[in-house]
């Protein structure tokens, strides 16, 4: 399994942990292991944090917290009160530590301060009203993210991951019409 840092804001990039959100849900986070390996490959957050289950849980309902945030933001609704709590118990968490480094910025810090950090940034995008944030335009896709493109004009979450379906998808349609036609 393969993560997507394609939204623009590392809490909507951890939103985005599930696939769909339907009858079906598909959830990248099936146990501490992953989410380990979600923040390790995070390029904000620490290389080396252990997460136990009940910070497993934590972290997933802090996910589902912003992206009930995000959606009430996207939807122009009042914030969810349960969820605006849980964001800001979060974000009131110890930060990472950050430190300056031959090779650029290096944070560290525990599992608390990596959500702390998560909330952090979903407050600030969330309080943002010049964030021009969206849902993906290809069917099935539920990510959100920030479009910072020349008009706001992106449509998809990600080239690779959604775009690039989509207009295969339209390609290939257009050729069985063409086909049909002959």
């Amino acid at each position: 399994m393969t993560f997507a840092y394609v939204s623009g804001n590392p809490a909507l990039d951890l939103v985005g942990t599930v696939g769909s959100r339907d009858d079906n849900p598909v959830d990248l986070l099936a146990r501490p292991a992953d989410l380990e390996r979600w923040i390790l490959e995070c390029p904000e957050l620490p290389d080396r944090v252990r997460v136990d289950e009940a910070a497993f849980a934590y972290a997933l309902r802090l996910r589902e917290a912003v992206h009930r945030l995000a959606l009430d933001r996207l939807h122009g609704r009042p914030f969810t009160r349960a969820s605006l709590d849980l964001l800001n118990e979060a974000a009131a968490a110890p930060p990472l530590t950050v430190r300056l480094a031959d090779t650029g910025l290096r944070s560290t810090g525990d599992i608390t301060a990596a959500l702390s950090h998560l909330a952090r940034r979903a407050a600030a995008l969330l309080a943002d009203r010049d964030a021009c944030l969206k849902e993906c335009g290809r069917p099935g896709c539920t990510r959100l993210y920030v479009d910072r493109s020349r008009g706001a004009r992106r449509t998809w979450c990600g080239m690779e991951s959604c775009g690039n379906r989509v207009k295969a998808a339209a390609y290939r349609a257009r050729k069985r019409a063409a086909s049909a036609h002959t």
